[in-house]
């Protein structure tokens, strides 16, 4: 298949694309920079330049392949404030997509986070059968899945913290705030609970999506089903050799910026329902494990 992906030089889009080229796919990845063209061509992969705003060369790009995953999302503008800006780039770039590949029966994975459930206060994990109206990310989740009623065999993996030697994301965003605090934070008593996988795996489930997904198909990249975020801190800690300090809900914002929101979601998810359809299965370490190896403090 010839697999035009979004975010291919990506934390999650380096793993995806050596994935999918093991697997006897073609690859064609969005580079916004010569840099990030020459990693794809190193990897064995086919270029187009631009970014998620070029509409153009989206729809282009679409129509010429076999499937598309769309990777991508405006993290620069989320971590200064613009969600609206960040989701709105998101749902544009989809749109543009599904114009090109409506009718056609070519599968699109889209992603999504199961961070999103939180805020509904379900009294159970998260599954992927749990639908939410539209809101922030939600509308671009509920869009990808309903297009398999314009003949798209459409799926969208929903990401909880994805961990690993490649991570540009989050928890190395916690490692730097730790540096700059002189300690590792956690909001109240740190019992809410982070889900995660790591990026291999994460990558293999896309590559799963893209090949057998049904049409209309929600997917939980979820190994770890939810670690309390104190023993996130605290391990943070003893790799950093940093005290480990609770805050409160105010103090968030000033000690881990961007992260004061997330820092506090309760999350626990499973995803029985995505292993049983695709027969997906986790090969790699959780999140505690990966912390213990120490390649996020060198």
């Amino acid at each position: 298949m010839r697999v035009f992906i979004t975010g291919a030089t990506g934390h999650l889009g380096s793993a995806l694309v050596p994935e999918l080229l093991q697997h006897d796919h073609q690859v064609v990845g969005l580079a916004r920079s010569a840099a990030s063209a020459a990693r794809l061509t190193g990897w064995g992969a086919d270029v187009v330049r631009g970014d998620l705003d070029d509409l153009d060369t989206l729809r282009t790009a679409a129509t010429a392949a076999d499937g598309v995953i769309h990777l991508a999302f405006r993290h620069d503008a989320m971590q200064v404030g613009d969600l609206a800006g960040a989701a709105d780039s998101d749902l544009a770039a989809l749109q543009t997509i599904a114009d090109a590949l409506a009718g056609t029966g070519k599968p699109l994975v889209g992603t999504s986070g199961t961070g999103l459930l939180a805020p509904a206060g379900l009294d159970r994990p998260g599954t992927e059968d749990d639908v939410l109206p539209d809101g922030y990310r939600i509308d671009a989740e509920n869009f990808v899945v309903d297009l398999a009623g314009k003949g798209i065999r459409s799926s969208v993996v929903r990401l909880p913290i994805v961990h690993g030697p490649l991570d540009t994301g989050f928890i190395v965003s916690l490692v730097e705030f730790a540096r700059r605090n002189g300690f590792s934070a956690y909001i109240g008593d740190g019992t809410n609970r982070w889900s995660s996988v790591h990026t291999n795996d994460a990558a293999r489930l896309y590559r799963l999506a893209l090949e057998s997904a049904p049409a209309g198909t929600r997917l939980h990249a979820v190994h770890d089903g939810g670690v309390e975020f104190r023993q996130i801190a605290e391990a943070l800690g003893r790799g950093l050799d940093l005290p480990t300090r609770s805050i409160t809900v105010d103090q968030a914002p000033e000690y881990i910026g961007y992260l004061a929101h997330f820092a506090a979601i309760d999350n626990p998810t499973t995803a029985n329902r995505t292993r049983e359809l695709l027969n997906w299965r986790t090969q790699e370490i959780g999140l505690l494990e990966d912390l213990a190896l120490g390649h996020y403090f060198q």
